[in-house]
């Protein structure tokens, strides 16, 4: 069997970065921007007001009885009339650019009215008072948003203000989704003797596209050479070849032997590590192949281990598995045997994670409940309450 972090390491030394793409700004929401933006254009591209009010000379604001003409009107979006001189203001609206020679704005609720063109106020100005100055923002040329942004609404925003209507992003990588097994029926469809509901497909699915990737999904195909051999035909479209179940050594596990005789270079098949030890990484005709075990619960943390790593790579992101925690374990653990374990937690109100008592990989009610995951070295001793243990939240992961 391999060490867990050799079988990652190779997994992860197959990774190319993704080309990148132009799509439209409104398609781009969790995608990975691809190159570094400028903007175009300064925000605000002159000085504008924040606030309504009137546009002044912070000069002519000497305190108790200050008057000012008020000469022109200036609407968000308007261009105003002229500049303004020694005495005069000009009525103001957020957003609005100031008239040349004003330097402050008076808000509304400090002045009063004097005849239908006139105002005072008592109030003391300082230059940019309630100016947002040209630029203020960003300014025509700054990167404001770096290659290898995972792109939310703030980031879209702010593209879309720096006057960008395409961008270049990274290709999704293609990950194709195969379940095997005569048992395998789709969630809906009836159910005879001896049969399962295939849900691996639906739960991988989701994890490729939590983790930046587009899942084709081919669904559940029999233990029957030659409909495999059609699916696997279809599937080399993608970029990544995902099974799941047939990697173990049953007589119906047709997965390894079959895809050997067919183009399949095995880099490894096993790895000291509970659940998941059946996994085959290889090469199916220039594309990684990853085979999964079917239960449930090792399909889905093998694909969190090895999957979502890979295509973080592909994108130019960090390993989202490894933001591990230290807590502190509630109860006891006996000790442990050659394999690196991947306990299912729950995080416990006063900050101690402890294991679920079942931790059968068949199991998906469990892993649906876990909170996290504690990481078990192979070969630990018994750990008692209390111990320091290594604990990574699936929030945001699975």
């Amino acid at each position: 069997m391999m060490a867990f972090d050799e079988a990652k390491q190779r997994i992860l030394e197959r990774a190319s970065l993704m080309p990148g793409e132009l799509v439209g700004l409104h398609q781009a929401n969790e995608r990975i921007l691809a190159e570094d933006l400028g903007a175009r254009r300064d925000q605000p591209p002159s000085a504008v007001s924040a606030m309504d009010g009137y546009a002044v000379r912070a000069d002519d604001c000497s305190g108790p009885g200050s008057q000012f003409v008020v000469t022109q009107t200036v609407a968000a979006g308007a261009v105003p009339q002229g500049p303004i001189g020694p005495g005069q203001a000009a009525r103001i609206f957020t957003g609005a650019p100031l008239p040349p020679g004003a330097d402050a704005i008076l808000i509304q609720e400090l002045t009063h009215p004097r005849g239908d063109a006139r105002i005072a106020t008592d109030a003391n100005l300082t230059a940019g008072r309630y100016v947002r100055a040209a630029g203020q923002d960003f300014a025509k040329g700054q990167v404001c948003l770096k290659a290898g942004q995972r792109l939310g609404a703030r980031h879209i925003g702010l593209a879309a203000a720096m006057n960008y209507p395409w961008l270049k992003v990274r290709r999704c990588p293609q990950v194709a989704l195969i379940s095997t097994g005569d048992e395998l029926v789709h969630p809906g469809e009836p159910i005879g003797p001896g049969q399962i509901i295939s849900a691996n497909c639906a739960a991988l699915q989701a994890l490729v596209e939590r983790h930046g990737g587009q899942a084709l999904v081919f669904g559940a195909t029999p233990d029957d050479k030659e409909a495999l051999l059609a699916t696997l035909d279809a599937a080399r479209s993608a970029d990544i070849i995902v099974t799941s179940g047939g990697a173990s050594v049953g007589d119906h596990d047709l997965v390894g032997g079959l895809l050997r005789d067919h183009g399949l270079s095995v880099d490894f098949w096993k790895i000291a590590m509970r659940p998941g030890k059946p996994l085959i990484f290889g090469d199916f005709q220039n594309r990684v192949f990853l085979g999964l075990p079917g239960n449930p619960v090792s399909a889905v943390l093998g694909g969190l281990m090895f999957l979502a790593p890979l295509l973080a790579q592909m994108l130019g992101q960090d390993d989202p598995t490894e933001a591990w925690q230290t807590r502190n374990l509630s109860g006891s653990l006996p000790a442990n045997d050659e394999r690196l374990e991947f306990l299912r937690a729950r995080l416990l109100p006063d900050g101690r994670v402890e294991a679920f008592n079942r931790q059968d990989s068949a199991m998906a009610s469990v892993l649906a409940l876990a909170d996290g995951l504690i990481r078990r070295p192979a070969h630990a001793p018994t750990w008692s309450n209390g111990q320091i243990v290594d604990y990574l939240p699936l929030s945001g992961l699975i």
